[in-house]
């Protein structure tokens, strides 16, 4: 599960007034929580541009999601293409969510945050791994366990709070 704040559907419009009521309290409480939050690369169209990070595992493929299935999870906007698969990422987000916040993994073993085209995938080892393009995917996948082993390190150093 995960460690960070909790994902929660958009739009939740029957909470709404709950949740503002709610506001100043769990502000003051989550606060020391969110220090620790890693943020998701985001484009106008959500994280991962709108691909469904469950179908990479489930198809093998990116897929587009759709506005009728999303949530808010980690200050960004994620999006899927079916219920079933908003459901799976709900139980367990992180064992979805692209490694180093859906930065280019290559970039990330050189210490460097650089955008990642969503179908330029890889996964290895049950974890999804985003680079900037093709070309750089297969630099990433010639030695790919080298590779995460430095990025693991250089993403603990720059990850975006």
């Amino acid at each position: 599960m995960s460690s960070c704040l909790p994902a929660r559907r958009l739009p939740n419009r029957r909470a709404f007034l709950a949740q503002v009521c709610a506001w100043p309290a769990a502000m003051a409480l989550a606060r020391p929580a969110l220090a620790g939050v890693t943020r998701f690369f985001e484009t106008n169209n959500g994280a991962i541009a709108g691909f469904d990070p469950v179908a990479y595992f489930t198809e093998g493929r990116a897929v587009k999601g759709t506005l009728g299935h999303a949530l808010r999870w980690r200050a960004a906007n994620w999006y899927f293409a079916s219920e079933s698969n908003l459901a799976a990422f709900e139980m367990d987000p992180d064992a979805y969510a692209p490694q180093y916040g859906g930065y280019c993994a290559y970039a990330m073993t050189m210490g460097q945050l650089v955008p990642s085209q969503p179908e330029a995938f890889t996964l290895f080892r049950n974890r999804l791994y985003l680079t900037e393009n093709f070309e750089v995917r297969d630099l990433w996948r010639q030695d790919i366990g080298p590779h995460v082993a430095v990025a693991d390190v250089n993403w603990s150093r720059v990850a975006p709070r």
